[in-house]
This record gives structure tokens, sequence and C-alpha cells, in this order.
């Protein structure tokens, strides 16, 4: 895990701000963070905490979905009821305090968090997670983090290629193809996974599936030296089957019953259309964007429940001290924003929010880095809200940076949590429209070491979160065996703290080793301990080239311990899961400088494990592949 060098303007063109492709003049401004406020930052003056996945570390590694990409990061929990309902927690948070972006753009409508299943590499030239409150530039559901996902579109030049994988659990395929002038470039691509999946309920019977197919088109043109306008347009679908629960099961293995019938589909779509125009020598950008996002999902063959997010956005950057934006040492962002989500399991409502938030960036000449940012979201629904966000980087002579950041971010309440109105036979579910945002105050402190003579980096980050106000279910009243549920802010304060471990090393110039380790002690209001948020994960990768640098082959070492999670059967506890250690390993060998051959193994030692009560793990599977690039 490393921060990518990319040039500035392939790393704008990607998001969430294009630079102007025809200004031969900006500089390389070597590692920088897309994600890392209104416009990108570089990562040496970066405070906030931050991990970046490049394509050349996913492929080497052989990592074909997101979710399995994200476990090698720290502080991520990835866990879930199969490959087909994962779910993502950044330190501790609840799943949808996580913002889940495809080039900077909301990958779920309405208000629902973004459900990781087939989303596949393919694609991908970074994938980027931020961790700690990030609501002053992507507001609500960026509580306690942002993961976003930057696929590629191409370099000057004419770029195609693909990859083709078969094994004993699937196959996949994709496509791509670009081309870029100094003016602008055109990117499409396509991919296809079918996954044969697992039996989750662990009876050795019916295979849950997921068949995914994705198309995405992307492009920008400079149509003067100082306007430039561009699109992106990505659509998926995904069909995945399921099993059925029992909820009068006993035991674990009684929970999760085999059934070939449920299934459900989904139907992904986002686009964006923006304009940038510069003023002033380029000391003035103003970039005005709209996004959709239109998020389908229906289960068993039954109506679609379509969930929507509509925002306009408009940002002003001023690069003080008659600076270009590009490369000024103090910079001023300021953004305008109204967005509108829905859900047609709630026709007669559609919430709104309009917000206005500033941003100030300085680089000061003793090395001190510093990020500074707040905003306030007027909502129709419920309370207005402000967050901010502060963050510095100090970086000494001898290589040692030191990082930290503060801030506080909120997360809405949920349609159901407002307007719940349901009737399951046993429980009755009913809205309260008195909910007011949770909150989240956060603050981290790290440091930056360089090791081994300059050959890696160790990484250690101390963070301290408490969640105000979290939303919870609780009985209002039981009645003839049937109890009414409704939903309220908790008074006390739900706490989350902990240590993030990272380490880059190249111990020989054939051996590489990355570690990634959380320690992580999350509480509820009342002090009993967060479900599915392990308290140690680590992950320990080595890579060794072989063949004179023509291959490679990586181990991956994964250890996962104390986890705790719902007992929805037996005696409906919170209940510790078994600690459990996988294996996986990879190779690739170039047959041209344009083909390269692929295997990987996962589960190696085929481990029974379980990060949901109830649910089976994959078992081993293999799979021998080609990737080709032109």
């Amino acid at each position: 895990m490393r921060k990518a060098t990319l040039p500035v303007v392939a790393a704008l063109t990607a998001a969430p701000v294009i630079a102007n492709a025809q200004d031969t003049g900006i500089s390389d401004l070597g590692e920088i963070i897309v994600s890392g406020g209104f416009t990108p930052i570089e990562a040496e003056k970066f405070g906030r905490a931050v991990s970046v996945l490049t394509s050349e570390e996913i492929e080497t590694r052989g990592l074909k979905t997101v979710q399995d990409a994200l476990r090698a990061v720290p502080g991520v929990s990835v866990n879930g009821s199969g490959s087909s309902f994962t779910q993502v927690r950044i330190r501790g948070g609840e799943a949808n305090h996580t913002l889940i972006l495809i080039d900077g753009i909301d990958a779920a409508g309405g208000q629902g968090e973004y459900i990781l299943t087939g989303l596949d590499t393919a694609n991908i030239e970074r994938i980027e997670v931020l961790r700690g409150p990030q609501s002053v530039f992507y507001g609500s559901n960026a509580s306690a983090g942002v993961i976003n996902i930057v696929t590629k579109k191409g370099s000057i030049g004419t770029e195609y290629g693909g990859s083709v994988e078969i094994g004993s659990d699937g196959q996949r395929a994709s496509a791509r193809v670009s081309h870029r002038s100094e003016r602008g470039g055109l990117a499409l691509s396509v991919s296809h996974d079918q996954d044969d999946g697992f039996d989750t309920s662990g009876d050795g019977g019916e295979e849950d599936a997921i068949r995914r197919n994705t198309v995405q088109l992307s492009g920008d043109y400079a149509l003067t030296p100082a306007l430039t306008l561009g699109f992106n347009l990505r659509r998926s679908d995904e069909r995945y089957d399921y099993d059925s629960n029992s909820y009068t099961a006993t035991t674990a293995e009684e929970y999760v019953v085999d059934d070939p019938s449920p299934y459900s589909k989904r139907d992904e779509q986002l686009a964006q259309v923006y304009a940038e125009y510069e003023m002033f020598d380029a000391r003035i950008r103003h970039r005005l964007s709209y996004e959709h996002t239109d998020y389908d999902q229906a289960r068993n063959g039954g109506s679609a429940t379509e969930t929507e997010t509509k925002a306009a956005k408009y940002l002003l950057s001023l690069g003080l001290n008659g600076q270009p934006v590009e490369t000024a040492d103090r910079l001023l962002n300021v953004m305008l924003e109204w967005e509108e989500d829905s859900s047609t399991a709630n026709a007669a409502y559609n919430r709104e929010t309009t917000s206005v938030a500033v941003e100030f960036r300085g680089s000061f000449a003793n090395g001190l880095d510093l990020q500074l940012g707040a905003r306030r979201d007027f909502n129709t629904a419920f309370e207005d809200a402000t967050t901010w966000n502060a963050s510095g980087s100090y970086n000494f002579a001898n290589g040692v940076r030191l990082h930290a950041s503060a801030g506080r971010g909120i997360v809405d309440p949920s349609y159901f949590e407002l307007f719940a109105d349901a009737d399951y036979g046993t429980s009755i579910y009913r809205g309260n429209t008195g909910l007011t945002p949770e909150k989240n105050r956060s603050f981290d402190i790290g440091v930056e070491i360089p090791v081994l003579s300059g050959r890696g980096t160790v990484d250690v980050t101390y963070f301290d979160e408490t969640l105000q106000g979290e939303i919870n279910r609780y009985i209002v009243s039981t009645d003839a065996g049937v109890s009414t549920w409704s939903y309220r802010n908790e008074n006390g304060d739900s706490t989350r703290s902990g240590v993030e471990l990272m380490a880059d090393l190249s111990v020989t110039d054939r051996l590489d080793v990355n570690l990634s380790y959380t320690y992580l002690d999350a509480k509820n209001a009342d002090g009993s301990v967060e479900v599915r948020r392990p308290r140690h994960e680590l992950l320990l990768s080595a890579t060794q080239q072989t063949f004179g640098g023509r291959g490679s082959v990586t181990a991956d070492l994964r250890y996962v311990a104390s986890n705790y999670d719902n007992q929805y059967f037996g005696s409906y506890t919170v209940e510790k899961l078994p600690n459990y250690a996988t294996v996986g390993l990879s190779a690739q060998y170039e047959l041209t400088d344009n083909v390269t051959l692929t295997g990987r193994v996962t589960n190696l030692f085929d481990k029974d494990y379980s990060d949901v009560w109830g649910y089976a793990s994959r078992g081993r599977a293999a799979f021998v592949g080609l990737n080709a690039s032109f």
C-alpha cells in the first residue's frame, strides 16, 4: 500500500477537478491525493490519515474485487453475509457512516449505504481511503471516512487493453480503450463478472452466485485554453443469490438455510457533467457540475425500490498571493451545493439540503502545511448541521513527517428511521420525525518515518472518535406477543479509539513487504462492545520478483481476532466469533511487454471462518488469466 505518484494532469482528469489539458505549463507535483479536499493536494502536505491502493499493487497482489482490496487498508473492517452483502466500516463507525464514491460521485442513490458485492478492480487506477470525518467536503454519510474509487482515463495517445480470467469459482473479462490529446480525451471500459459463489449456509448445497456487467464512458475537452467541458457515465446491472434465515434456529449451523429461490437484482447508474473556467492566468478557477445517481434494487422478481440523488455544485478556487490555483502555496476554495435525495419506498417525501463550505490551505517555509475547512448544511426535514475539519503536516529535514487532524462529521437519519410504517406480524416499526443527525467528533495524530536507509516507510497513527446522538431502535410497547419498535437519538456517547500501522519496505532489490495492522476499541453508549468491528486485524504481504524482473509471486497473510456479532438464534446475545487466519497466493509473468500471465489461489489452506454469525466462508479457489495493455 502506497501513495501513487502521478503527473498532476492525469490525476486531475480522474476526479473531482479536471485540469486544463491544454496548459502544457503545469508542473508534475508528484504524489497527490485526489480526494483530499475540494481540489487535489500533494501527499506530503496532507494532514489527514489516508491510504492509497494503486493499480500496480492491485494487479501484483491479484486483487479482483474492491472488497478484497479494502481488506489491506488499516482502520477498515470488511465483513458480510457471504460475498453478496458486504459492508465496510472505518474506525469502528457504522456501515452507513462511510461514503463510497466512484470518480468523486456518490455510488449509492438516496440515503442508503453502498453494498459492495461484485464491484471489480478491472478498470481502477487507484482506491483512496480517507479515515476520519470528511463531511466538510462530502456531506452526510462521510462521518467516519470516504472511499473514492478512481477509474482509468488513459494517457496521451491511444491505449487499449483488457483481461480475462477463469477459475474454479467463476470467470471475468474486461476491455478498455482510450484516446487522449493535449486538449482532452475519451475513455470507454466494459466488464463482465460471473462469480459462481459458494453455499453461504455451509450445508454444501446450492451456490450463491453473483453476475455483474459494467460499462463506463468518460470524456473531457478544452474548448479554449481557459474553458474545459467534461462528462462521466457509468452503468452496472447485477444479479446475486442469497439464502434464507431461520429465526427459530438454536445454533449457528441452523440459522442460515440453503435456499435456491431468493435472488436480488440491482441496477446502478451514475452521471456527471461539468464545466471549468480559468481566469487571470489560472489564479481563479470556476467549476460547475451536476451529478445524478440512480440506484434500483428488486428482490425475487418484485417491483424495484428506486433511490436517487441529484446534486448541483459550484466551486470557486482562488490562488492567493497572485499564484495559479494548481501550484499556489495558499489556496482558498468556496463551495455551494444543492442536493436532493428520494426513494420510491417513501414516494411522498424528498429530502433537500443546501450547503455552503469554505476551505483554506497554506504551505509555510518551515515545512508546515495546514488545511482548514467548515461547512453548513441547511436541511428541509431535520435540524441544520455544522461540520468542520482541521489538519496539519510537518516535514522534518531528516524525512520524518508528523501529521494530525481533528474534525466533526454527521450522518442524517435514514428514510426508515424517520418515516417507517411497517407491520411484520410480530414486529411493527414506526418512524420518528424528531430525529436529528448523528455527530462524530474525532482527532488523530501520527508519524511517518523513513526506514532501511530510505527503502521504506512506517506510519503509526492514534485515533479517537466519539459518536454523539447515535440512532438506535427501541421497543415502544409489547402487546400479545407483538412488539412495536421506533428510533431515537441515544443520550450517551459511543466511543472508538485505536492505532493504525502501515509499513512499506523494500527489504532487498527483489523483495517488498507491506504490513497493515489495526487495533480498535469500539463501544456503544452503554459500554457494550460494537459488533462486526474486530479488535485486531493484520495483513502481511510479501512480493518476490522472479525471472529477472519479468515475474513476481505475492503471498498474503490475513489475521482477524476478537470480533463480535449478534446471534439471531439461540440465546439472541452478542457473542465472540472465532479468530482466524487465511493465506492467499498470486503470481504474474510477462509473456511479452504487453501481455501478462496471471494466477492466484484464495484461502490457500481452505480455512473455515466467519465474519457474521451463521454464515459460511468461501473455501479454496484457484484462477488463471491474461492481462493485456497496449
